[in-house]
């Protein structure tokens, strides 16, 4: 049968590299038990768990996904505040692949489900039995008008912790800067992380304050939602924080353009209508986030674009033999590398009760949770479910988890990298449950 060669290039000394390949030919069709779309965060777990399940026999798993790196996206929160270096955030993704499992490094272009089928870019047609789909979201840059051209120019202090191209331009921008107005972004409707973009901002704040120049400095919070956060109980203390520490709150105030040789950023006013132009000499963007095209158009997606599954069993409504966890779901939670903690194991428990033709009993909760850093040395750390319902772990033990702390930020900046890249990725880790694999059918009682 025909195959696609996939040439990857040895590298030897620096600026050699040596023309051989060390990858086998992909078929031109290709078939797995259970196909995964996406190698990020949700797609490796998923698979490293059913790897690691007695009960998935006959194991026969592939993951698509083109990109060369794997990034641990909560991290460019620590890059930006100059915690952390990048290279602890990233890693290969064929180090990441769980072993036994096929990695195909091809780019989804069509989702043919009546036929259990995907058509590939590359001309790769690849069919399942059982598909998972979790590629993540698009980090919509070109959705703001000017934004591209300003992140591109160093000199512009415009930056933005939501790639890897960008985050570490943030931490240079803040060491620089030392007077006038900072403005800090939050796009309207959803995106990664609801809390990141407050975490940069407290971050940075604190950051001035120790370098003697917050005095000098007018910070601002434009969102485009209407609160500081989605959970009521959290979202009031932080308003309370930016109150304390004298931060501007704009407020369904939605950033459209950015015009870098004038510094003025443009908001739509969602509330009374209209543009708002604001004056910056440094600003941080949060870009606009949506589905990837070939998942919105796709038989599988929703009305808004997301693939549209069960929220308690992860199940697609209508094709029973396809599931879909992490930022590409329609599950109606925060999306954050957290709830994937919990969305893992009720996805496994239920394709594998799909495999034996039993019901579907394992329900996901919304679990999600938020560690919003609030400065040097202290972090909220926002644990809830579906509703905005607190779920918090510590509090039997610290109390209220409203309450920023030193214990917290450690978890943050010490603990949860380290847990990400020896035991999360591994499918040893359940988040709240640590080391424990949670219960995943609701009891009874």
């Amino acid at each position: 049968m025909a195959g696609i060669a996939v040439f990857r290039p040895l590298a030897t000394a620096p600026g050699r590299v040596l023309a051989r390949t060390y990858a086998t030919s992909i078929p031109a069709m290709a078939h797995h038990r259970v196909v995964i779309v996406g190698g990020g965060t949700a797609g490796v777990t998923v698979a490293a768990q059913l790897q690691r399940t007695p009960e998935f026999e006959k194991k026969d798993i592939a993951i698509l996904d083109p990109a060369k790196t794997h990034h641990y996206q909560p991290g460019w929160t620590l890059v930006g505040s100059g915690l952390r270096p990048i290279e602890d955030m990233q890693r290969s993704m064929r180090s990441v692949i769980p072993e036994g499992v096929k990695h195909y490094p091809l780019r989804v272009s069509t989702f043919d489900p009546e036929n259990n089928a995907i058509k590939t870019s590359e001309g790769v047609d690849v069919s399942y039995d059982y598909l998972i789909v979790a590629p993540g979201l698009e980090t919509n840059f070109a959705g703001i008008s000017g934004l591209e051209e300003a992140l591109q120019d160093p000199g512009s202090q415009v930056s933005s912790i939501y790639s890897e191209k960008t985050v570490e331009q943030v931490w240079k921008n803040v060491q620089a800067f030392k007077k006038g107005p900072a403005v800090f972004t939050q796009p309207a409707g959803i995106i990664k992380c609801a809390g990141a973009p407050q975490k940069i901002m407290w971050m940075a704040l604190s950051q001035w304050k120790r370098d003697g120049v917050r005095d000098n400095i007018d910070i601002s919070f434009a969102t485009g939602a209407p609160a500081m956060f989605a959970v009521p109980k959290y979202s009031q203390a932080l308003d309370k924080l930016r109150r304390e520490r004298n931060v501007e709150g704009l407020f369904q105030h939605n950033l459209v353009g950015v015009d870098a040789k004038k510094k003025v950023a443009t908001f739509k006013n969602l509330a009374g209508g209209g543009e708002v132009q604001k004056e910056f000499s440094f600003l941080h963007v949060v870009p606009p986030q949506k589905p990837w095209d070939w998942v919105a158009k796709s038989k599988l997606a929703d009305a808004a674009g997301w693939v549209d599954v069960d929220k308690s069993t992860t199940r697609h409504n209508k094709y029973k033999n396809v599931f879909s966890i992490g930022d590409a779901s329609s599950l109606p939670n925060s999306k954050t590398a957290a709830a994937i903690t919990s969305q893992t194991p009720v996805l496994v428990d239920n394709l594998l009760a799909a495999m034996n033709g039993k019901d579907l009993k394992a329900a996901y909760d919304g679990y999600a949770s938020c560690p919003l850093l609030t400065g040097h040395n202290e972090l909220m750390l926002c644990e809830f479910k579906y509703g905005g319902v607190p779920k918090e772990t510590f509090a039997g033990i610290l109390g209220g988890q409203e309450t920023p702390r030193r214990s917290f930020y450690h978890l943050k900046n010490n603990v949860f990298p380290y847990v990400y890249w020896n035991h999360f990725l591994n499918g040893t880790w359940y988040g709240p449950s640590g080391f424990f694999r949670p219960e995943t059918v609701p009891s009874q009682a």
